[in-house]
C-alpha cells in the first residue's frame, strides 16, 4: 500500500511503499516506539541525497541497500500522552528543548541550522507519524517506566550528530538517543524490531554508550 503525501501528491519518504497505517494506542500501554522513514515528507532533493548516501554506505559494506529509519517515542502517564523525539533545532516546537547538540562538527553547532534538539511535547501525534511503519511497538505497560524515560531525557549525551563516538561501532544519531534512553530506563527491548528491509543508523551506538557507561 502506498502512503500518499499531502493533497494526493504521491508517495513520500525513502521508500513510501513500505508505509503502513499505524494501529494507534493499545489499551494500557505506557511506552510505544515508532519508526519513520528518514526524510519522509521532506523535499525530493533531500530524499534523493539520503538514498545516495545509503547507496554509498551499502557499496562500501558490500551489502544490499536498505531503507533508513529514525525512531521516536510516545509516553502515556496519568492520562496524558507525550511524544519524545530528536529533531533539527530550527524546527519550532511547542515545548522548550530538553537538550541540544551539534550536527556534523562541534563548532558548526554555534549556528541553529547545525544543531539538534530533544523535545518532549504533550500532544497526541508525532509530527511525522503519518509515515510510521510497523508501529507502534509496545515496549512497556508500566507508567513508572514512562516516567523514568521522561526523567532521564535531559541526561541524554549531547554527542555530535553524524560523528562516531569513541569506543562505539557507528555514528551518533537520533536513534542513538532513543536507544540510550530505553536501555538506561531498563526497558525490555525484546519486542523491539527495526522494520523489515530497513536499518536505523546509530541505534547500536546508543546501546553501546548506555551499556558501557561511556558518558
Amino acid at each position: 500500500m502506498s502512503t500518499q503525501g499531502p493533497r494526493g501528491e504521491g508517495p513520500v519518504g525513502l521508500d513510501a511503499r513500505r508505509g503502513r497505517t499505524v494501529t494507534g494506542r493499545v489499551r494500557g500501554t505506557a511506552v510505544e516506539l515508532y519508526w519513520m522513514p528518514v526524510g519522509a515528507g521532506t523535499p525530493r532533493l533531500q530524499r534523493a541525497s539520503l538514498r545516495l548516501w545509503e547507496a554509498f554506505e551499502a557499496a562500501r559494506a558490500r551489502r544490499t541497500r536498505m531503507v533508513l529509519y529514525h525512531s521516536a517515542l510516545k509516553l502515556h502517564t496519568e492520562g496524558r500522552t507525550r511524544t519524545l523525539e530528536l529533531m533539527p533545532a530550527f524546527i519550532d516546537s511547542a515545548s522548550p528543548p530538553l537538550l541540544t547538540g551539534p550536527v556534523g562538527a562541534g563548532l558548526a553547532g554555534r549556528l541553529r541550522v547545525f544543531r539538534y534538539q530533544l523535545v518532549c511535547t504533550e500532544v497526541e501525534a508525532l509530527p511525522d507519524e503519518q509515515w510510521a511503519v510497523e508501529s507502534p511497538q509496545v515496549l512497556a505497560q508500566d507508567e513508572s517506566v514512562a516516567r523514568a524515560i521522561i526523567a532521564l531525557a535531559p541526561a541524554v549525551p549531547p554527542y555530535t550528530w553524524g560523528r562516531r563516538v569513541r569506543g562505539t561501532s557507528e555514528m551518533w544519531t537520533s536513534d542513538s538517543a532513543i536507544s540510550w534512553l530505553l536501555l538506561r530506563a531498563g526497558v525490555d527491548l525484546a519486542a523491539m524490531h527495526i522494520p523489515a528491509g530497513g536499518r536505523a543508523p546509530g541505534w547500536e551506538a546508543g546501546l553501546e554508550v548506555a551499556g558501557r557507561g561511556l558518558y
